[in-house]
């Protein structure tokens, strides 16, 4: 009996360590939280982001902008853009602004 308990342990161990490769990536995450008004490029072409007049994140005030400064926008928000801060994690905000950069770039 013993052993079966041991065996199931290690499966659910092996289970637990599998979880955070399951985890959203900050692509997963910016699709499904930020490009509908940020589009899917992020330069705000969507019905949502002409009206609110978001700027690209390919302009150069975004561009120059620092990572701690897009991190600090997303989690206490800006404008109409609401704080994600209790949302999403610290982890996956600085994700999402990795893929951010990506997006600058194309």
């Amino acid at each position: 009996m013993s052993h079966r308990i041991t065996n199931s342990a290690a499966i659910l161990l092996a289970a637990a360590l599998a979880v955070p490769a399951l985890a959203q990536s900050g692509a997963d995450t910016y699709k499904t939280k930020c490009a509908m008004c940020h589009g899917p490029d992020g330069t705000a072409a969507t019905p949502m982001g002409k009206m609110m007049k978001i700027p690209s994140f390919k302009s150069s005030e975004v561009v120059k902008a620092s990572d701690v400064s897009l991190v600090a926008v997303t989690k206490s928000g800006k404008g109409k853009m609401p704080a994600y801060n209790g949302k999403l994690t610290d982890s996956q905000i600085k994700d999402v602004v990795a893929y951010i950069r990506t997006l600058q770039k194309k």
